[in-house]
């Protein structure tokens, strides 16, 4: 397990865990390749929409994550390690660049965002208090979701996906040293009242996103480096069968958040290198996205990615020492609404 040292503690030890899961680790940048066309080789050249935030002096890194788009040309962004008082909630315009934030608070450390499709309200995994908040797109009307224990455990949220009808399906990381498979995926009914364990004994469980016929869900365990598929039934209240399906040859990175294209493709974010690794539905190794290698510096992971529905524009979130960045690239394929936040 990567380890990282705060000068002051933001939300306790749930925190400093957070960075070394999630995104803010110790290697250095590994530099980009040249691009040439197909297979493992091929990389897909991402280029700098903007700078959004420093390392913050209470907390000693910054660390943005679940990138969101909402309405029209506005990319939300959070900021997992902001302290009270600075923007956790941060609303980029991806034509000039400039943002701001809409929602802080003195406890969370927010580490995804997604739109409900049932209710259109904004909804956080907040892995310091392993609860999930929901507020206004405006960043008003904050309101607890859910929290709790779930099957006697509380939970430590990461990221969220939605079915059509609104319910979520959160990965669980829960447990922070190496060796745990305490991880879960659970699944929370959409009126925050009914939290079911759908799968267990994972790895430190980070990406959690559904395929594009919403059969079933692609996951990430960060310390295996593996990407499992869960069929689910028909109500997709129970796992059918599961299976490991891609393991992440990253080296000294390993594997965080994902994202799905309208043809089925898989955007694996890394932690511990500034770049994405993209899957055929198959397994197929068809493309690395990588920034440039002069902007490498002070970048330690990518985190997570947002696709523009009905269209390739594509943007990924990037952080390190050298502050928390957004990237722009051409997918693969569409974007639906499961390439959005997450």
């Amino acid at each position: 397990m990567l380890t990282y040292r705060a000068p002051r503690a933001l939300a306790g030890l749930a925190v400093l865990a957070l960075v070394a899961l999630t995104g803010c680790g110790t290697e250095s940048a590994a530099p980009a390749s040249k691009t040439t066309t197909s297979g493992v080789g091929r990389t897909i050249p991402a280029t700098r929409v903007a700078h959004v935030t420093d390392v913050h002096r209470a907390t000693g890194s910054t660390l943005l994550e679940g990138p969101l788009l909402v309405g029209d040309g506005d990319l939300y962004v959070v900021d997992v390690t902001a302290p009270p008082g600075e923007p956790k909630v941060i609303s980029l315009d991806v034509s000039t660049g400039e943002h701001h934030g809409i929602y802080t608070d003195e406890r969370g450390a927010y580490t995804s965002a997604q739109i409900s499709p049932y209710d259109g309200r904004l909804y956080l995994t907040d892995f310091a208090t392993g609860s999930v908040v929901s507020l206004r797109p405006d960043g008003s009307d904050a309101r607890v979701f859910f929290s709790g224990e779930v099957s006697g455990s509380r939970m430590t949220p990461d990221d969220v996906a939605f079915d059509d009808e609104g319910n979520l399906y959160v990965s669980d990381s829960h447990g922070t040293e190496p060796g745990d498979t305490g991880g879960r995926i659970v699944r929370v009914d959409r009126g925050g009242t009914k939290a079911t364990v759908l799968a267990d004994g994972l790895a430190h469980p980070n990406g959690v996103m559904f395929d594009p016929e919403r059969r079933g869900l692609w996951i990430s365990e960060l310390t295996r480096n593996t990407v499992s598929y869960l069929l689910l039934d028909a109500d997709r209240t129970a796992v059918t069968s599961r299976h490991e399906a891609i393991h992440v040859d990253g080296g000294l990175a390993q594997s965080d958040s994902i994202a799905v294209d309208a043809a089925g493709n898989l955007y694996q974010a890394l932690h511990g290198r500034p770049a994405m690794v993209v899957y055929s539905k198959y397994g197929e190794r068809l493309a690395t996205v990588e920034i440039r290698a002069k902007d490498a510096s002070g970048l330690r992971s990518a985190t997570n990615v947002a696709i523009t529905p009905g269209g390739r524009t594509a943007y990924m979130t990037v952080s390190g020492p050298g502050g928390g960045y957004v990237y722009r690239f051409e997918a693969l394929a569409q974007g639906i609404r499961q390439s959005n936040g997450g």
